[in-house]
């Protein structure tokens, strides 16, 4: 999942070709309806995250007004330690809504390209000083009834950050925001090598163009991985659902229609029901032109496909 950076998630489209050629797990491996009860968020990436859809002929980059209805979590990107988001974030708490702060910036920078995704990052040499500035100026709403979570790790080993690194940054937090979950979301090829930091509170891994997840041999095989690196009863699992659509890459490879994203969301949410260490379904992603100057988000998907993540939404929220 990423609110800023393109990620070059075709890089790897032989290794989604293979997994998505196998066979769906039979009928008996999807066990009875469960319910949401352990499902506490759910929302979209890019709300604001200073992205202006292109598609739209105006400049807007904050659509929180247009998900508030049925989320209850929303991304606020954040750039420089001078970053004053108060009120980005009581406008969010006006809508009854928390933030997701997007950290990866203000922790760390491009250090040339040697990485599996072709743009490695490291840890800033000045992270706590910049951190300390940004908490100085924002502390009145950095607190568990504003904000649900931190995201420090954008698909971290895929991009380079080494787990010391990693690590480091997650304690800081842990040590000045403790009651604030801390979340990381790891790019699916780079599964097996990610080290999960013991004080990482949320944790998920993003893998696009499956038709059906909550069945798919290969996107269930990679779940288990991810969550075989937990180190604690207490750590949750995020379900980062596909909510987008290119046709290159949706149709040409996993053969999904713009006509059935909406099943495509049913299986994530029924995959996030199953696993009851999922505490939030978060869609990647809201607006338009992301990615790939085609590319359709959540926001322009036909009626049917937003009334179901309308749905989902609401008998997860309670709004």
């Amino acid at each position: 999942m990423n609110s800023r950076y393109i990620q070059t998630h075709f890089a790897v489209i032989g290794i989604l070709i293979m997994l998505l050629s196998g066979a769906c797990a039979d009928d008996d491996d999807i066990r009875a309806e469960p319910t949401s009860d352990h499902l506490q968020y759910f929302g979209f990436t890019l709300i604001d995250t200073y992205w202006d859809d292109p598609t739209d002929g105006v400049a807007k980059t904050n659509y929180a007004d247009e998900v508030n209805g049925f989320s209850n979590i929303a991304d606020i990107l954040v750039v420089n330690p001078t970053d004053d988001i108060t009120g980005r974030v009581k406008y969010f708490d006006s809508l009854e809504m928390k933030a997701l702060i997007h950290l990866h910036e203000l922790f760390f920078e491009t250090d040339g390209v040697n990485s599996p995704s072709g743009a490695d990052y490291k840890l800033r040499t000045d992270y706590r000083e910049r951190w300390e500035a940004f908490i100085s100026l924002n502390q009145s709403v950095l607190t568990p009834g504003t904000i649900a979570a931190y995201y420090i790790g954008e698909e971290p080993t895929w991009n380079g950050i080494t787990s010391s690194e990693l690590e480091a940054a997650v304690n800081l937090l842990e040590e000045t925001h403790p009651a604030i979950p801390t979340m990381i979301v790891e790019a699916y090829p780079a599964l097996a090598d990610l080290q999960v930091p013991e004080n990482a509170d949320w944790i998920g891994f993003d893998h696009y163009f499956i038709a059906d997840p909550a069945r798919n041999p290969g996107y269930l095989q990679e779940l288990e991985l991810l969550k075989s690196k937990f180190s604690s009863e207490s750590q949750r699992l995020v379900v980062v659902m596909d909510t987008h659509y290119i046709s290159f890459a949706h149709d040409g490879f996993g053969g999904i229609s713009l006509d059935n994203m909406d099943e495509v969301a049913q299986s994530y949410y029924t995959l996030a029901k199953r696993e009851t260490q999922t505490v939030a379904l978060i869609g990647y992603f809201w607006p338009n032109g992301f990615d790939h100057s085609s590319a359709i988000g959540a926001r322009s998907m036909p009626d049917h496909v937003k009334e179901t993540y309308y749905r989902m939404g609401q008998e997860i929220t309670g709004k």
